[in-house]
């Protein structure tokens, strides 16, 4: 029997919640610029799949790489890791 590869995984913040059953992720992460050497922000939106709707704008969450579910949705909600203030 051949050994499943491991998923991915993401932390990020929920920027949008207004679809059924999706969410959108933003990821930030902070890079050096290559040539001058400042710091930049770098955000990547990820489409994921809450099957519950208990997502808020605002929460810290963790997804994980899946299946198409759609024609944007590769990832899916594993845990919501702190709610919104």
């Amino acid at each position: 029997m051949e050994k499943r590869n491991l998923r991915k995984e993401r932390i990020g913040v929920v920027s949008s919640n207004k679809m059924e059953k999706s969410i959108v992720v933003s990821e930030v992460k902070k890079m050096k610029h290559p040539m001058y050497g400042k710091f930049v922000l770098s955000t990547k939106k990820y489409v994921a799949h809450d099957e519950k709707n208990d997502c808020n704008i605002g929460d810290t969450v963790r997804i994980m790489e899946t299946r198409p579910m759609s024609k944007s949705k590769r990832w899916r909600l594993v845990e919501i890791l702190e709610r919104a203030k």
